[in-house]
């Protein structure tokens, strides 16, 4: 076994991740894992692209292999709780589409839009 029981990354790269709140994502997770004093056991990264675009933010929990897909604060809250600190993945949360990319062209579309409402341009 590695250093940690549990590694978490959050995609806070590329173009859409960030767009649907991924750093505050990442902040509730890293947070709630250092108040209950886990840092030894659970380490919680920034990652870059897991090629699920329009589906994040993006939560991924190793060794386990369970993903989390639109994760928000509600759902950051719920993963720490039942799955970092209680051990059990959060079902009725878990994304599993298969192997590979996933990308969700409607809601890639719906922030490409709103960028150009407020005249910022994709990073792409």
């Amino acid at each position: 076994m590695g250093p940690y029981a549990r590694h978490v990354f959050v995609c806070t790269h590329g173009d859409y991740c960030p767009a649907d709140g991924a750093a505050e994502v990442h902040r509730l997770l890293k947070d709630g894992v250092a108040a209950r004093g886990l840092k030894k056991e659970i380490r919680v990264n920034k990652s870059g692209c897991l090629d699920q675009c329009g589906n994040g933010p993006m939560v991924a929990v190793y060794p386990e292999n369970v993903w989390y897909a639109r994760v928000d604060g509600d759902r950051a809250r719920r993963i720490l709780e039942e799955h970092l600190v209680g051990g059990r993945p959060v079902a009725d949360l878990v994304y599993d589409p298969g192997p590979g990319a996933h990308k969700d062209p409607a809601r890639i579309l719906e922030i490409e839009k709103t960028r150009r409402a407020a005249g910022t341009a994709s990073r792409e």
